[in-house]
């Protein structure tokens, strides 16, 4: 009886020590055995002109959080070139979400840059380069938008096989927006050009 007490205790404390982390509630940074990995780098062409493309990634942030992205967004701080903002991404098929709060730094025309400061592991920091795209690279008149980063964990190779399980979803969540920051910004860019 009292073995399958502790067994039935002991698997609730992991259960809930696994959930802690993985939603972020509970990071976990101990300085000990610090592994590093690189996020990305991802590339987007985008059929808009740079500061088209920095005013749809930097809206949610330094002006007002569209309604449509408050299940993605929401901004704790705000200044005019740095806000802390949480973020939230959908996991076990929609039961759960991870939450992070970063430090999101912008500095116009061409970089924005993302620090972890409470997630499922102990450091990230992530960057989004905004080039003008050379000639003949089919976009025309367009944005090159290079996403580039870091991802850290403790506990040696404990932590670097968590570290891979994370950064295959971070990275998957971070397609999905520059998917979609690419047709906001081509969408603005074609209702410009109509306009003209």
């Amino acid at each position: 009886m009292r073995t399958a007490a502790w067994t039935a205790g002991a698997g609730g404390a992991l259960t809930a020590a696994y959930l802690g982390l993985v939603t972020g509630a509970v990071p976990v940074d101990v300085g000990v055995g610090r592994r590093t990995r690189p996020l990305g780098p991802q590339t987007v062409d985008i059929a808009a002109p740079r500061e088209t493309v920095f005013d749809v990634v930097a809206r949610p942030y330094l002006g007002r959080t569209p309604r449509a992205m408050h299940d993605k967004v929401n901004v704790l701080e705000r200044g005019s070139d740095l806000v802390l903002a949480e973020h939230y991404t959908p996991i076990a098929g929609g039961r759960l979400r991870a939450v992070t709060v970063e430090t999101v730094r912008f500095i116009r025309p061409g970089r924005i840059d993302f620090r972890l400061v409470r997630g499922p592991v102990p450091y990230v920091t992530e960057s989004f380069v905004l080039e003008e795209a050379e000639p003949g690279t089919g976009t025309g008149a367009g944005t090159r938008l290079v996403y580039d980063g870091e991802l850290g964990t403790d506990l040696w190779r404990l932590g670097q096989w968590w570290g891979t399980a994370v950064a295959a979803r971070w990275e998957a969540a971070v397609a999905a927006s520059l998917a979609s920051v690419r047709t906001e910004a081509e969408r603005r860019a074609a209702s410009s050009r109509g306009a003209v």
